[in-house]
């Protein structure tokens, strides 16, 4: 995708002419999905294990971006920004008996199928 797509909006200049446009709208629309599939964020769980094995539960969702992630906790009592996403792992280590640890989505591995579309 051209550098016309990639650019911060608010670099471009304020102009009284009107911009020409850089294809037809389906091209525009198919080069807007490969910006988006290009830059999307990972998404990823922070899990909490008790015991070995015994039970667990998701304790907060991020996505993780180029050079940052962002992360909040599922009783929205917490969001994070950090540089790497394995630094959540240690603010949801909470007692000996718990391990943390990172789960990347994927959609494939849902146990239940629903209406949603990925």
């Amino acid at each position: 995708m051209g550098d016309a797509m990639t650019s911060s909006l608010e670099n471009h200049p304020e102009d009284t002419a009107t911009p020409q446009p850089l294809c037809d709208e389906p091209e525009f629309a198919e080069l807007l999905t490969g910006l988006v599939a290009d830059t999307a964020p990972t998404l990823f769980a922070v899990v909490q294990e008790y015991g070995s094995r015994i039970d667990a539960r998701v304790a907060a969702w991020g996505l993780a971006f180029e050079d940052h992630a962002e992360v909040v906790a599922v009783d929205r009592t917490l969001h994070m920004r950090l540089r790497r996403p394995e630094n959540a792992l240690r603010r949801f280590t909470v007692r000996p008996h718990v391990r943390t640890r990172l789960v990347w989505f994927d959609p494939a591995a849902r146990t239940h199928p629903d209406d949603r579309t990925d």
